[in-house]
């Protein structure tokens, strides 16, 4: 049903990518320990922060396997848009027209991405801005979106601390930012490259792990039970 109304609403077939991507999730089990998930952790560069006009232009990735970050297992691409010219975001990120022109089109990207990611769940820092760009980009060019579950450590890092810092009265302390360059200087965590997709995936990388322990300290044990404490994960 779904092969006949793609086509007629003029809707490209989904990508044989996708097509695997899904089939890993059609029964996806939330009960298991954490340390039994393999979690991809990855960031995206753009063009800009507009929704509708914006691009993808790169994307990086490490695995974390058994709640140990794998550095043998990165990805990392530029991905060439439908224009290439210079923004006051290439000041940000550094990546050059030169280095776009020379770029594999977001068709050759995306496939290998998701292959790289396999049944993993993806992690992101304000996950739900990269999953708007990757899946605009892989609607577009692969018919379809990531059946990944994400989770968001930015929501996990406000769960946390909202359970961590209280004030006198017993409120909330609001004074330190969620942003990923605030946690990593509060947590002490090692510090990479920022606006580098793949150092930044490798930054929040640290960040996730560093969360996990702190939520396993408190009773966390399953996937479902990171869900309640934190909130972070969106199937």
């Amino acid at each position: 049903m779904l092969p006949v109304l793609r086509k007629l609403f003029g809707l490209c077939e989904l990508h044989p990518a996708l097509l695997r991507n899904a089939a890993l999730f059609a029964k996806f089990d939330q009960g298991r320990p954490l340390e039994a998930y393999s979690f991809t952790v990855f960031d995206t560069e753009l063009t800009g922060l507009s929704r509708r006009k914006d691009q993808l232009i790169a994307l990086g990735a490490v695995r974390i396997e058994q709640l140990r970050i794998e550095p043998s297992r990165c990805f990392h691409s530029y991905v060439r848009p439908d224009k290439i010219q210079p923004s006051t975001a290439t000041l940000i990120h550094r990546i050059t027209p030169e280095q776009l022109e020379q770029a594999p089109p977001v068709q050759e990207v995306l496939p290998a991405f998701a292959e790289f990611c396999g049944s993993s769940l993806l992690v992101g820092h304000f996950v739900d801005l990269d999953m708007h760009f990757l899946n605009k980009a892989a609607d577009r060019a692969l018919g379809g979106s990531l059946a990944n579950p994400t989770i968001d450590t930015m929501r996990l890092a406000r769960r946390y601390q909202e359970a961590d810092d209280k004030d006198f009265y017993g409120g909330n302390d609001q004074s330190v930012s969620c942003t990923l360059d605030a946690l990593v200087e509060a947590f002490s965590l090692p510090k990479f490259k920022p606006h580098d997709a793949l150092e930044d995936a490798l930054q929040t990388a640290y960040l996730f792990l560093y969360l996990l322990k702190k939520f396993q300290q408190s009773g966390t044990a399953t996937l479902k039970d990171l869900y309640w404490a934190g909130r972070g994960l969106r199937s």
